[in-house]
């Protein structure tokens, strides 16, 4: 089994609801304290951690006397009103214990389905952990009907992988991994210690509900790691009670079951972005800017940028072409395309006098772009 925790740099990791409230008995800060003490040694190993938590509806339950899980909606979301003062405070609390900060993220899947919000909520994410920040993401539970429904914070932890370009996915979960089948059933079940991202049989495998206090079962893992492969992020399914396991998987050691993906991060996002038969716009620019992208590997700056053709909004995939009209380029425009025709031919230290506030320097930053 290669070791894909030991050689990520850019690291999510997703920790169940019954992890974090000791099987629905309240918030857990000995394991949430541990935890932290992990996070803590992944940093100084030089690793961004990106932590998404469930827990907020199962403590809530615990803080308003729910017997079990709510079904309406409106106690649901009650739930995770109270629940997520409660998840906020402890995670403050465990990491500050190590010198670590902490910010919360509240996301619902329409924040990453939309370009703009997509880029507002990746460029939160990049300023936090260059910060020395360790951002906590959580669905946003207590607005959103359908994340309570239907979402699961598997999909949402592969989803913020997809985002950022992590390197790897960790899923703890109260489970040691996959199994051949469910061991709770069969036995003599196997432990599936490897295997890729994205086959068919793991699916059939992984059949089967979560916990009565989350919403994932072993399925909603495996597409989740399904969904983070396709951004160049492996996964690994492991149980979140394991002694150190965080560093012990930073080390190296096999533990749990470990999905690989086909591509890297940033190859996959580049082949997404040079897949996209239609884009929203185009820029053209002068011959020095095209030798900048083409020769030196740099971002595209306003100043380079000779015309904007089309209506698009920021977050668009837009076409670079040449002074002649060829395409040199493909990328992710951090400026809708009315701002990008106010700042075209001007330094970036003019952006925000012209504009009234700034997005980022680069029009197109090297890593949202790929050559054609």
């Amino acid at each position: 089994m290669s070791a894909v925790i030991q050689q990520a740099k850019r690291i999510i990791i997703k920790v169940g609801s019954s992890l974090v409230t000791n099987d629905g008995q309240g918030l857990d800060q000995r394991a949430i304290a541990n935890w932290a003490q992990q996070i803590a040694a992944l940093r100084a190993a030089g690793k961004e951690v990106v932590l998404v938590s469930s827990g907020a509806i199962a403590e809530g339950r615990q803080r308003l006397g729910f017997a079990r899980r709510p079904t309406a909606i409106h106690e649901l979301q009650a739930c995770a009103a109270v629940g997520q003062m409660g998840l906020a405070q402890i995670y403050e609390t465990c990491f500050a214990a190590f010198g670590m900060r902490t910010a919360q993220i509240l996301l619902t899947h329409a924040d990453l389905a939309d370009r703009e919000r997509y880029l507002n909520a990746r460029s939160t994410l990049f300023t936090l952990l260059g910060l020395g920040v360790v951002p906590v993401i959580n669905e946003n539970d207590t607005v959103v009907t359908d994340e309570i429904k239907f979402g699961d914070n598997d999909t949402l932890g592969a989803l913020v992988a997809n985002l950022i370009e992590a390197d790897a996915l960790v899923i703890l979960t109260d489970q040691t991994g996959l199994y051949t089948a469910d061991p709770r059933k069969v036995p003599d079940a196997q432990l599936v210690r490897e295997g890729r991202a994205g086959d068919p049989a793991l699916e059939a495998m992984a059949g089967g509900a979560g916990s009565s206090l989350g919403r994932g079962g072993m399925l909603t893992k495996i597409l989740a790691a399904k969904r983070a492969a396709k951004s160049g992020a492996s996964t690994v399914i492991a149980c979140g009670r394991e002694t150190a396991v965080l560093q012990r998987l930073a080390a190296g050691e096999a533990i749990g079951t470990q999905l690989h993906a086909a591509t890297a991060p940033l190859a996959a996002r580049k082949q997404w972005m040079a897949d996209h038969l239609q884009t929203a716009g185009s820029l053209t620019l002068d011959d020095g800017a095209v030798a900048k992208l083409t020769r030196e590997g740099k971002s595209l700056l306003p100043i380079g940028v000779t015309a904007v053709q089309g209506e698009f909004s920021r977050g668009a995939v837009v076409t670079c072409l040449d002074s002649q009209g060829q395409p040199v380029a493909r990328g992710l425009c951090n400026y809708a395309s009315s701002d990008a025709r106010r700042i075209l031919r001007k330094p970036s230290s003019d952006i925000a006098a012209i504009l009234g506030f700034i997005e980022e320097p680069e029009l197109i930053h090297r890593d949202n772009l790929v050559l054609l």
